[in-house]
């Protein structure tokens, strides 16, 4: 039988299955706020959308359609202060293969460097080990090693909220190009900023021109991706709905190889795209109830003794109480509350636990009364 490169680690979240048991025999039954998925409506104008395409007899350009790069170049002129052309622009199936894949796709090896946030979302490291390259953890532009190929920046953070401002993001990008590598901005919750400045100030994308600087009269690309996903914005996660902009010379290289391997946004899902890219009203909807849960989610679990850490933006708050994450996992788990450990995030998180707040309002409130309770 065939076997993969090297080992491949087990899923990290199947640990969560005892936590999951404990927590579902709770008389108030279980409340899930360990993942991100999105439980709020899909825009009944997205819907329309995509069941207005669904005449979708024909292949989808990997390239994705003329509107749909059109309408991605526009929302990041207005939405990030971006300027791209249509040819800079690449739409993917979701996010998360992306990220997993990009490492193959950029012909990536063994003896080579992936380069990821010290608490990061796991499937960067998924990504080096699939091609059998060296993941390395570090925040810091100084210590990336000479062999790095491919650099993944990711602001706001999962999980935890950290946000990179402009001279921040620059330091990487010129580094970056000093070694040689790609660098990626991983960007989709860049929508979703709580903390003073980002608050009021839009949150800098690595596409920025003041991270960029200039080449020729307009913004330099070269060897810098931006990465972005609807599924957070829009509630999209179930259409994989996605897409990857920056180096044109790059995304050619990306679109040959997807071509190869069928890697094909559904027109129907493109069509959807085209209507949430293009209506802001839905996104600021989505960012109030995202707000007021974590006006209520954070006081609660401060007074039950958590500090927060970072979590000025993102969907998340990334707390702690100075024990094993194991054991703030179990405490939860037996009041009915399932959260993720920090441990699923690299290894210099030991101690912090992930709260999401995408769950109902209902359940929010009742995790926060659950908490309330516990410290009475």
């Amino acid at each position: 039988m065939p076997t993969l490169r090297g080992a491949l680690p087990d899923y990290p979240w199947d640990a969560m299955a005892p936590y999951l048991e404990r927590a579902k025999q709770y008389p108030g039954g279980l409340i899930d706020v360990s993942v991100g998925s999105p439980v709020d409506p899909t825009p009944r104008p997205i819907r329309d959308a995509l069941a207005a395409a669904t005449d979708a007899h024909a292949y989808p350009a990997t390239a994705g359609a003329p509107a749909l790069r059109e309408a991605v170049a526009e929302w990041y002129a207005r939405r990030r202060g971006v300027t791209l052309q249509p040819s800079e622009v690449l739409p993917t199936v979701g996010s998360k293969e992306l990220v997993a894949l990009l490492p193959f796709l950029l012909g990536i090896g063994s003896g080579e460097a992936v380069v990821l946030p010290r608490v990061a979302y796991p499937s960067y490291a998924m990504g080096a080990a699939l091609v059998g390259a060296q993941a390395v953890e570090s925040d810091d532009p100084t210590e990336w090693p000479e062999n790095s190929r491919l650099i993944w920046i990711n602001s706001p953070g999962n999980p935890d909220g950290r946000v990179l401002d402009v001279e921040m993001l620059r330091a990487a990008v010129d580094r970056a190009r000093e070694l040689g590598a790609v660098i990626v901005g991983d960007e989709c919750y860049a929508e979703f900023g709580w903390d003073a400045p980002w608050d009021a100030e839009r949150i800098p994308s690595i596409l920025d021109p003041r991270v960029l600087g200039e080449r020729d009269g307009r913004p330099d690309h070269r060897g810098v991706l931006a990465a972005y996903s609807l599924s957070k914005q829009s509630n999209l996660a179930g259409y994989r709905a996605a897409f990857i902009a920056g180096d044109a010379e790059l995304l050619e290289r990306l679109l040959t190889v997807r071509k190869h391997a069928g890697l094909m946004t559904p027109a129907p899902v493109q069509a959807a795209m085209i209507a949430a890219l293009g209506d802001e009203a839905h996104v600021a909807a989505q960012r109030d109830r995202y707000r007021a849960r974590r006006a209520i989610l954070r006081p609660a679990l401060e007074a039950a003794g958590y500090r927060v850490d970072g979590s000025e933006a993102g969907l998340y708050l990334w707390v702690t109480r100075g024990v094993d994450a194991w054991e703030s996992v179990a405490e939860f788990a037996e009041l009915g509350i399932l959260v993720g450990p920090g441990h699923f995030y690299g290894a210099h998180s030991p101690d912090h636990i992930r709260v999401a707040l995408t769950a109902p309002d209902e359940a929010i409130e009742e995790v926060a009364r659950r908490l309330t309770l516990s410290v009475r």
